[in-house]
């Protein structure tokens, strides 16, 4: 099992129960795949470079996980298709616990 890191961007008018939905669904997936969800940090609403969707503001939360390759591609296609999900972005981490993030590598 892999190392990844998936930052989600939610539209600004969707509630706290359905951000909270949103992770709860990622979770499910990664331990359905066998994997283990590491940590889960909200970022709060803040203010975007450029409008999505209309939307200058989004909520940011970011999801560490270890979980398979077919795992991921599982999330980021759920991601695709959720309402209120206006961008993500995986990556893996390195296998250390600290260095530069010029280290990750994004997966497409």
């Amino acid at each position: 099992m892999e190392p990844y890191e998936v930052t989600v961007m939610i539209a600004p008018e969707a509630e706290e129960p359905r951000q909270d939905e949103i992770i709860d669904r990622i979770r499910q997936i990664v331990e359905a795949g066998g994997g283990e969800l590491e940590a889960v940090d909200a970022l709060g609403r803040r203010k975007l470079a450029y409008e999505i969707d209309k939307h200058g503001e989004a909520y940011y939360h970011v999801v560490t996980f270890r979980a398979s390759a077919e795992t991921l591609d599982e999330v980021t296609r759920v991601l695709r298709i959720t309402d209120d999900v206006l961008r993500h972005m995986a990556v893996r981490r390195s296998g250390r616990s600290h260095g530069p993030a010029a280290e990750e590598a994004p997966v497409s």
